[in-house]
């Protein structure tokens, strides 16, 4: 997937007014997905993301994965975004639906064996939640 590709998806699933607004949404929660996976998967994931994805990803210069759950996610993705957490929660799921959509599947395996399940329903895998 190219990463003009990846922001038109990431646009018409969250429903953005531009492309500017879908990459500002891609970017917030990409570097909180990066404060939440561990830098070695982090490295693992940008290397399959097209374009500028991938330094999203890594220029968040994270030492180690921090152990939060998914409330604190969309809170964190709230705060960059200037939005509600339910907002966070509409715009995690598109982007993170998407980026299932860019790597192979045993990649997003690997991200979500560093996540709790309740983390699966953003990637688009409802099936392994709680």
């Amino acid at each position: 997937m190219r990463y003009e590709e990846f922001l038109a998806r990431v646009r018409e699933r969250g429903e953005y007014g531009s492309p500017d607004e879908a990459r500002e949404v891609t970017r917030a929660v990409l570097e909180v997905l990066a404060q939440r996976i561990t830098p070695d998967e982090v490295a693992d994931l940008a290397s399959q993301m097209p374009g500028d994805l991938g330094p999203m990803l890594t220029d968040s210069g994270v030492p180690r994965a921090e152990g939060f759950g998914i409330e604190e996610f969309h809170q964190r993705v709230a705060e960059r975004t200037g939005a509600r957490p339910r907002t966070a929660v509409w715009d995690a799921s598109a982007v993170l639906t998407t980026v299932a959509d860019a790597v192979s599947g045993g990649e997003v395996d690997q991200v979500l064996s560093q996540l709790p399940s309740s983390y699966a329903p953003l990637f688009g895998r409802p099936d392994l939640a709680d």
